[in-house]
């Protein structure tokens, strides 16, 4: 078991990190993500299985320690002195359960990538181990790490909306248009696999994450789903577009819609919520700005940085009113609230659990499980949590 436990709150915390090595988008995002608050830093990892490319790639980050499997790095790191605290999973999907479970055997703490794994079944059995476990787990839903989605969750929570009754986000990108697979591209390889991707493309890859902040902001479940999938791009395995009718907890019933072959798009991502006295609206590509709809009152801009803003918003909040903030700090926000949880735990005291965990990471992969359930009966309703139809 893991012999790095934390005994000085001041010391920096020690990471590691599987996959994510050259030519991969998100590991970068990780590194940069944990080490930006100076909380933590980078020294170890296995970032290829390619015994060339994961020492040039640890090189070229200045790891103290390379390795060329993630079995060998967790043997040594929790037998290491100076061992990490805990491990980020940056790989393909496949590899996330068994990368995971192996830090989890030695008592290391996780952060996975999403989806929490390939498989329903091995979601629940990563769920059972952190349960009987002492380890933390948190899945890098980086949405949530917003001030503005966590002023928009508070505004939901203390009823500024009154009842809920529609909530809609969309998820659209264009850069799977063409069929990148058959071209070289490495990240649209595996994404459209399904040994490697799992169930799903582009729900699997970008709308678990809207389901996720749907269900976060709204603080309101996705009970039934009737879901229409479709791969556009002749010979594409896997589905690049989805169109899904949600019935939530509490009788809201919301859309979700998400795709990577939308033309011209970027990374939009979008979310409204209507309620019987007020509305939200949410861009992530506008992130520091929150539309709030009063009924029978003209439209209020709440902007990031404001002394108006609740706590749990100004306490993700970095820079100045008017100073931009983006994507790395959200992920960083993340990691903030995740490594402050390894630091009490470390320290005997219980964590708090302010960023989405293996549970969250569970319904993501129900979610994803049950739209193509839907979508391959011919576009039926589903219940989500138990997989029954109505």
């Amino acid at each position: 078991m893991s012999n790095s436990g934390i005994s000085q709150p001041s010391r920096r915390l020690r990471a590691g990190i599987v996959g994510g090595g050259r030519g991969a988008f998100i590991g970068s995002v990780h590194r940069i993500a944990c080490e930006l608050d100076g909380q933590a830093q980078l020294v170890a990892g296995a970032l290829s299985s390619r015994p060339q490319t994961a020492r040039e790639s640890a090189a070229a980050w200045f790891l103290e320690r390379a390795y060329t499997s993630y079995e060998q790095m967790a043997s040594a790191e929790a037998a290491e002195k100076n061992g990490i605290d805990f491990v980020i999973i940056a790989t393909p999907n496949d590899l996330h359960f068994p990368v995971a479970r192996a830090f989890l055997a030695a008592g290391i703490h996780v952060v996975c990538d999403k989806p929490l794994a390939l498989t329903l079944a091995e979601g629940q059995e990563l769920v059972r181990l952190v349960e009987g476990g002492t380890a933390l787990f948190a899945v890098t839903y980086s949405y949530t790490g917003y001030p503005a989605v966590r002023q928009a969750r508070e505004m939901v929570r203390s009823g500024q909306l009154g009842e809920l009754r529609k909530v809609m986000v969309e998820y659209t990108q264009d850069w799977l248009m063409e069929p990148l697979e058959k071209r070289g591209n490495k990240q649209a390889e595996w994404r459209t696999d399904p040994a490697r991707a799992g169930l799903s493309g582009c729900v699997g890859d970008i709308g678990t994450h809207a389901a996720n902040l749907l269900e976060f902001v709204s603080d309101c479940q996705i009970e039934e789903l009737c879901a229409d999938l479709s791969a556009f791009v002749t010979d594409r395995r896997l589905d690049d577009d989805a169109n899904v009718l949600l019935r939530l907890r509490g009788g809201a019933k919301g859309t979700l819609v998400c795709s990577q072959v939308a033309c011209g798009e970027e990374n939009r991502l979008s979310l409204r919520i209507y309620g019987s006295r007020a509305a939200l609206e949410w861009h992530q590509q506008e992130p520091n700005t929150l539309i709030h709809k009063p009924a029978g009152s003209p439209w209020a801009l709440l902007r990031t940085g404001q002394g108006y803003l609740s706590p749990a918003a100004r306490a993700l909040t970095r820079t100045p009113p008017g100073h931009p903030e983006g994507y790395l700090e959200a992920f960083a926000n993340i990691y903030r609230g995740f490594m402050q949880d390894v630091r009490r735990v470390g320290l005997g005291q219980a964590p708090l659990r302010d960023y989405p965990g293996v549970q969250d990471g569970l319904r993501g992969l129900r979610f994803i499980a049950q739209t193509v359930a839907s979508s391959r009966a011919g576009s039926v309703w589903v219940k989500l949590q138990d997989g029954k139809t109505p």
